[in-house]
C-alpha cells in the first residue's frame, strides 16, 4: 500500500526542517530501515530512515527545500500501484501525476528487463546453491568458467575476499569509498578513523612522489558549526579569564563515589556550575533587544566531540538535580550524540555551556560562546604541580579553568568573582551542603 512520507517533527519546538540530501532517487527500491534523507535544523542534522519498503515513486521536494513539519516530502509504493491521486493530494500538479504514471510504466519495464537479465546469469548448480545459502547476488561475482560461467571456485573466492571485516567509523568508510581506497590496506589494530584514511593518502602520495591537495566539501554539521561560531565571534565582545584550582577534594569525592555512582569531573562540575550560576545571574542570562534576561534555573550544555564536529546536548534544570541523576543524563546524552540519536529537545534551551579538553592535555584555551548564551567554561587538564603550603613544598593536582564571557553583560569583576566562587566550591565541595 502506498505510503506518503512526511517531514518528521524531531522535537516539541521544531516547526520546519531543511531537507538537505536524498539518499534514493525516483524509481529506486528502498527497504524499511534504510536512510532515506537528511533533515537539518539550526542545531543538528538527522538521518531519517524509511518506515516502509517499496519503490520511491515520487520525491515531492528538492534538496535544500525548507518544509513544514508533517508536510509530504515523498511517496513510497509498489511498482504497479497508481499514486496519481496521492501526488495531487500532496500538492503536486496534474501534469506531475501524469508523469508519475509514465514513469511507473518505465519502472515496470526496467524491472521485467532486470529479472530477465538475472535469469540469464550462467552459473553451475553448485555455485548457485552456495550463493543462495550465503544470500549472495550472483551478479556481483565474475565468472571464470567457459563463456563467463560462474563456478563454485568463483563464488568461494568472492566470499573469502569479502569476508575480511575491517573496523572503521562510518566517516572513514565514506571517505575511503570517495577515494577508492580498500580499508584492508590501512594497517591499524584499533578502529580506523577518517584521519587514518587521510594519513594513508598522504603517506601513499609521498612514497609515489605525487603530493596532492584535496577539496572536501563541508558536511551539514560542519557548516552549521562554522556559521554559529562566526556569528558568535561577530556578536559577542568576548574576554577569557583563567584560574587555577586545586582538585584534591574533587578527586577524593569521585573516588569515594565509585562504588555507588561512577561520576566524572564533568558531572561534578555541572553540579557546581549550576549552583554557582544562581548566585551570579548575569553569567546565566541572555540579551534580547535592549534587555538582559536572567533565570532562576540553570540548563547546562555539555559539549560532545564527534568525528564530524561538535554538538552540545543540555542537562535541563541541573541546579535541582543530584549527582547521580546528572551523571546518568550526561552519559545518556553523550551516547545519543555518538549514535546520531539526539533530538531537537536535547539540544535547546541551554543557559551555560561546559567544554572539556582536559583529556587531550590542553592547559588553557579560549572557548567560543554558544549563542545566545553569554558565557562558556573551558575545562583543562589536571597537572601535578609543586606548591607551597604552610612553608613546605607539596605536590597538588591543579586544573586550569578558562571562562569566556560576553563583555556586554559580564564585566571583568563579575567574571572574577564567579570564578573565585567556583574555585571555592571545587576546593571545598562540602560548602554545597550549607
Amino acid at each position: 500500500m502506498a505510503k506518503v512520507v512526511t517531514m518528521p517533527k524531531l522535537g516539541l519546538t521544531m516547526t520546519e526542517g531543511k531537507l538537505t540530501k536524498w539518499y534514493k532517487a525516483e524509481g529506486e527500491e528502498i527497504q524499511a530501515g534504510e536512510v532515506f534523507f537528511d533533515v537539518t535544523t539550526d542545531k543538528l542534522t538527522n538521518e531519517v530512515e524509511a518506515t516502509e519498503s517499496g519503490i520511491v515513486r515520487k520525491l515531492l521536494v528538492k534538496e535544500e527545500d525548507v518544509v513544514e513539519c508533517l508536510k509530504p516530502v515523498a511517496i513510497i509504493a509498489a511498482v504497479d500501484e497508481d499514486i496519481s491521486s496521492l501526488v495531487t493530494a500532496s500538492g503536486g500538479t496534474r501534469d506531475e501525476a501524469i508523469d508519475v504514471q509514465i514513469s511507473n510504466e518505465n519502472i515496470e519495464k526496467a524491472s521485467v528487463d532486470k529479472a530477465k537479465e538475472r535469469r540469464r546469469i550462467k552459473a553451475s548448480p553448485i555455485a548457485k546453491k552456495l550463493a543462495e545459502e550465503k544470500n549472495l547476488d550472483l551478479e556481483l561475482v565474475t565468472g571464470t568458467g567457459p563463456n563467463g560461467r560462474i563456478t563454485l571456485e568463483d563464488v568461494e573466492n568472492y566470499i573469502n575476499n569479502h569476508a575480511k571485516k575491517v573496523k572503521a567509523s562510518p566517516m572513514a568508510e565514506k571517505t575511503a569509498g570517495a577515494f577508492g581506497i580498500d580499508l584492508c590496506e590501512i594497517k591499524k589494530d584499533s578502529r580506523i578513523m577518517k584521519e587514518d584514511v587521510y594519513n594513508y593518502l598522504r603517506d601513499k602520495a609521498q612514497v609515489q612522489g605525487n603530493l596532492i591537495e584535496t577539496r572536501i566539501p563541508m558536511n551539514q554539521m560542519r557548516q552549521i558549526i562554522a556559521n554559529r561560531m562566526s556569528e558568535s565571534w561577530k556578536v559577542s565582545p568576548a574576554v577569557t579569564f583563567d584560574i587555577k584550582v586545586d582538585v584534591t577534594r574533587l578527586k577524593e569525592i569521585r573516588n569515594w563515589l565509585k562504588s555507588t555512582c561512577k561520576v566524572t569531573f564533568t558531572d561534578l562540575l555541572v553540579k557546581i556550575i549550576a549552583t554557582t550560576l544562581l548566585e551570579f545571574p548575569y553569567l546565566n542570562s541572555r540579551i534580547e533587544n535592549d534587555e538582559i534576561i536572567t533565570r532562576n534555573y540553570a540548563n547546562i550544555g555539555v559539549a560532545v566531540a564527534l568525528e564530524g564536529g561538535l554538538v552540545v546536548p543540555v542537562v535541563k534544570y541541573a541546579n535541582e538535580k543530584g549527582l547521580r541523576q546528572i551523571s546518568g543524563e550526561v552519559k545518556e546524552l553523550a551516547e545519543k550524540a555518538r549514535n546520531n540519536a539526539l533530538n531537537q529537545e536535547d539540544m535547546t534551551e541551554g543557559t551555560f555551556t561546559i567544554t572539556n579538553l582536559g583529556m587531550y592535555g590542553i592547559e588553557s584555551f579560549s572557548p567560543i560562546i554558544n549563542q545566545p548564551e553569554v558565557a562558556i567554561l573551558g575545562v583543562n587538564t589536571i597537572t601535578e604541580t609543586s606548591v607551597v603550603v604552610n612553608g613546605e613544598i607539596v605536590i597538588k593536582p591543579l586544573m586550569n579553568l578558562s571562562l569566556t564571557a560576553d563583555h556586554r553583560v559580564v564585566d571583568g569583576a563579575i567574571a572574577a568573582q564567579f570564578l573565585a566562587k567556583v574555585k571555592e566550591y571545587i576546593e571545598k565541595p562540602e560548602m554545597l551542603l550549607l
